[in-house]
């Protein structure tokens, strides 16, 4: 999914927002460099979701009987095409 840069902005203060108020840790250091880590670390899950929705779209799309798209035939292979693609990006 593609998200704006004043998006991942605001999501971003959002999260050390979430952060600052936790009882489970406490942030030490410059918020601008917690601010970055956490739009960097967004920005690459973001480009992950994107890499595996393509691969899989392409595998759905390979198909000898092609599947139509937003049927629930396809939702569901989607989402275990989805699920095993991630399994395999995470060994």
């Amino acid at each position: 999914m593609l998200l704006s840069d004043d998006k991942v902005s605001h999501l971003s203060h959002m999260i050390l927002a979430s952060l600052k108020k936790s009882q489970a840790g406490r942030l030490t250091g410059d918020e601008t460099r917690a601010l970055r880590e956490i739009k960097r670390v967004l920005a690459s899950e973001l480009a992950q979701e994107e890499d595996i929705d393509r691969a899989v779209r392409a595998r759905l799309a390979s198909y000898s009987r092609p599947i139509v798209e937003g049927s629930q035939e396809w939702d569901v292979l989607y989402r275990k095409a989805c699920e095993e693609e991630l399994r395999k990006r995470k060994k």
